[in-house]
């Protein structure tokens, strides 16, 4: 968070992170028929997994709402769609069974090609990367990303990897990444000294943003409600809210949890990520065929960076990601 602060403030970078590279703090770039843009942004309501609203919802169910309503709401002929990239962890075969499905329901016909990436937390983000940088190569003009993940249905750590236990745990590098994300969060508190309290603090300001934001409809516009099957005879039901906001949370409430992951830890089910349902979907094209098509231009994609981060402290990867670093160079990261 102090590097997003800082980069606000234009301030220059301090400390164990890189300073942004010349190219990221230039003046602001002309708009031209070229530039990759956003013309749709819908997701269905994120909802708590297992417990939660959508609970009861397969991931294809999810994903065919959101693409369907994309269609519905931009009028776009299908049939113009170059390809579709869907962000997904936990489905078996990477979702791509599932995906493909939850196109067709969609009604997006079979000759619209799709896939599926997994890049774990930030799959959607790769998603939108990959149609950005389609377009942006002249390979296609429009494209539709997406993410979806029903933790729920496919619930983590139940299936192992396949790889040899024995010879990654012989190897300190490969060990450290079948570390848990519980773990990993325990590891970057203690090394960069994130205290029990600040993450509380932290915790209980977010759940007040989000319900300030949801009790003023913020999210309403870019909210997909879905119907889901009710279950042992029950009437179907409309789901159209996020339901893991905490309007009361408070750090003293917080303070009280016990911690999840390790002994005498700081990461609580209090001040962590719930598990979540829930499906998005942008639909990309460029800004001359959005012109051309009458379609609203919602933002311009203008850069992406990828880095890699130790794994038993993966959790720092957007504070050396966000800010970007020269091409060829390595992120150093303080001992």
């Amino acid at each position: 968070m102090e590097v997003l602060r800082r980069q606000l403030l234009a301030a220059p970078a301090a400390g164990p992170f890189p300073p942004p590279p010349a190219s990221r703090t230039a003046s602001p770039r002309t708009s031209t028929g070229d530039d990759v843009v956003i013309v749709s942004a819908l997701r269905t309501p994120v909802c708590k997994a297992r417990r939660g609203a959508l609970a009861g919802c397969t991931p294809d169910h999810l994903l065919a709402t959101v693409l369907r309503e994309t269609l519905t709401r931009t009028g776009l002929d299908p049939t113009i769609i170059n390809d579709i990239v869907v962000g997904n962890v936990l489905s078996p075969g990477g979702g791509a069974v599932m995906a493909r499905v939850a196109q067709l329901l969609a009604g997006i016909p079979h000759t619209v090609p799709l896939t599926s990436v997994n890049r774990q937390c930030s799959s959607g983000l790769q998603a939108v990367a990959s149609v950005a940088a389609a377009i942006k190569s002249g390979l296609y003009e429009v494209g539709i990303a997406a993410g979806v993940e029903s933790m729920s249905q496919d619930p983590m750590g139940d299936v192992m990897p396949s790889i040899n236990l024995e010879t990654a745990a012989a190897s300190p590098a490969a060990r450290d990444a079948l570390v848990t994300m519980g773990i990993t969060s325990e590891n970057v508190a203690e090394r960069f000294g994130i205290t029990r309290e600040a993450q509380d603090a932290f915790a209980a300001v977010s759940h007040a943003k989000a319900a300030f934001a949801q009790s003023q409809g913020h999210f309403t516009g870019e909210i997909v409600a879905v119907e889901c099957p009710g279950n042992n005879g029950k009437a179907p039901t409309m789901v159209s809210a996020d339901d893991g906001i905490r309007p009361q949370t408070t750090p003293e409430a917080l303070a009280g949890l016990k911690a999840a992951f390790k002994e005498g830890g700081s990461t609580t089910a209090g001040n962590s990520s719930q598990t979540s349902d829930g499906a998005a979907a942008v639909l990309m094209m460029k800004r001359s065929t959005a012109a051309r098509l009458g379609l609203p231009v919602l933002a311009a994609f203008r850069s992406f960076t990828v880095v890699g981060v130790p794994p038993a402290i993966m959790g720092i990867g957007p504070a050396f990601a966000v800010p970007g670093t020269e091409k060829g160079s390595t992120p150093s990261f303080p001992s």
